[in-house]
């Protein structure tokens, strides 16, 4: 696969920056570590994650997650839509991801150092952020001695491991009173919330509770004790977007899956509708589906050998400004619907729910309030079982992710088994509109891909790196 882009989309947005304090002309990768301003390298670090995020795991999530499959008219992500990623594969992705984890520990670094309290949460939040998903995807990565500049061949912490010391370091974090904080306080080289606090808090507060959801089915104990300990402490959630959202329609300034997708590519139309969400839209009369694909119909998941015409499968739509959500205003809720019900007896868990689908069609300018109505295509199963609601509130969860946070919603499914995965393929009559369908080209044996196997350039340059998995092997949250 082509390298994506990263550096030019890094200094183009920083060079946008009218911060007097900020200093565009000194790249942070060339000054000494300890003696980086912290206003200087967290938007690097910002940016790093955002286009790791945004084009590397984004692409992958969105085949995954089943948003989009692979044109019959060209090649370029067969081996995603087959399942049959190898260790030659998304090598860019994994650096580019520890590239901003360095800028990232860096300031959390010199944060603490300083007792400088707002920096060290926001870079706290922000490791995380970018871990969790590495190890949710990898389960097993470099966590306590990673980006250290003495270690050069880190061990990896087990997956469990991970999540404890994310846990731990949130916890830590969140500790601090930030009315002590020393040194400078976060402006516009807070490229998420302008320096907001309140909302990094409440941030800070919903990756914890993911993190603790994520455990659900492996460890219930601890995730009972920590969301219960969350929601009788009367913590405020994020109830806005944790974005990046200063891309530009231009070269080296949009947003990285259209940078990756749409301007570097040879072809434009290698993303076309997944027959999954979109006969889950078609079925349910979804607006939304307007807003995700072009004209046209849906290609089978995985069928890229079809002789259909390719001009009549509908292309992804994707837009030059999109921004990159680490945590949208729709998965907080969702998050919190998950938890009031698991561990609140449900009070609160509706209005959470009706709150995060309305939230979903505002994003592309339209309202859902028909669809959360009384007898609404989406409305919350009140008098259901809990595998009634919980199917509810992922499957909206997995619609919300378009298109940037499909990796979110391929955990989610892994983890909860929902959306359910058909017992037939998308041919037969018989096929449920929005069920998971196994790649027509798929390479492993009817298993839908758990994981990713760690990059080549990792595996010969640490001899740390663990055994390789096959993309068939469970992560170790899930136990489905």
């Amino acid at each position: 696969m082509k390298k994506i882009f990263l550096l030019f989309t890094i200094l183009s947005i920083l060079s946008s920056c009218n911060d007097e304090d900020f200093d565009i002309n000194r790249d942070p990768d060339s000054l000494s570590a300890d003696g980086v301003g912290l206003s200087v390298e967290l938007p690097s670090g910002i940016v790093g994650l955002a286009g790791a995020q945004g084009s590397y795991y984004a692409l992958v999530g969105g085949f995954w997650s089943q948003y989009w499959t692979q044109s019959n008219a060209s090649n370029q992500y067969k081996d995603v839509d087959e399942y049959s990623i190898g260790t030659n594969d998304y090598q860019n992705g994994w650096t580019a991801m520890y590239d901003a984890l360095g800028d990232i520990r860096n300031v959390k670094k010199l944060a603490y150092q300083q007792e400088n309290w707002n920096y060290y949460l926001i870079a706290t939040t922000l490791e995380v952020q970018a871990s969790q998903i590495m190890a949710d995807f990898y389960d097993q990565i470099p966590y306590t001695e990673a980006n250290n500049r003495e270690i050069l061949t880190p061990k990896f912490n087990t997956g469990q491991e991970v999540y404890d010391l994310m846990v731990s370091d949130m916890k830590d974090a969140l500790s601090k009173d930030l009315s002590t904080s020393m040194g400078d306080n976060p402006g516009n080289d807070d490229f998420v919330f302008a320096g907001n606090m309140a909302n990094w808090k409440a941030y800070a507060n919903t990756l914890l509770l993911k993190l603790y959801l994520r455990q659900t089915e492996a460890r219930p104990s601890i995730a009972n004790a920590g969301i219960t300990e969350l929601l009788t402490s009367g913590v405020v959630f994020l109830n806005t977007d944790a974005a990046l959202t200063q891309f530009e329609n231009a070269p080296n300034r949009s947003n990285p899956l259209f940078e990756s997708d749409r301007r570097q590519l040879n072809t434009q139309t290698n993303l076309r509708a997944s027959t999954t969400m979109f006969s889950f839209f078609t079925e349910n009369s979804d607006t939304r589906k307007s807003k995700f694909y072009e004209v046209g119909n849906a290609l089978n998941q995985g069928d890229f050998n079809s002789l259909v015409a390719p001009t009549s499968i509908a292309v992804v739509h994707l837009e030059a400004t999109t921004p990159v959500y680490f945590m949208s205003k729709e998965e907080s809720l969702f998050l919190q619907a998950e938890a009031l019900e698991r561990y609140s007896a449900g009070a609160g868990a509706k209005e959470k729910y009706d709150a995060g689908v309305m939230a979903a069609f505002s994003k592309f300018g339209l309202s859902g309030a028909s669809y959360v109505a009384s007898s609404g295509a989406y409305e919350y199963p009140t008098a259901g079982t809990f595998n009634d609601k919980l199917k509810a509130i992922i499957t909206q969860k997995w619609a919300s992710g378009f298109p940037g946070n499909g990796f979110e919603m391929f955990f989610e499914q892994n983890r909860t088994g929902f959306p359910l995965i058909s017992a037939v393929p998308q041919t037969d009559v018989a096929y449920v509109p929005g069920q998971f369908a196994y790649s027509v080209n798929g390479t492993t044996g009817g298993i839908f891909p758990k994981r990713m196997v760690f990059p080549n350039n990792v595996k010969t340059r640490n001899p740390n790196c663990p055994t390789l998995e096959t993309v068939k092997i469970p992560v170790w949250w899930d136990a489905n």
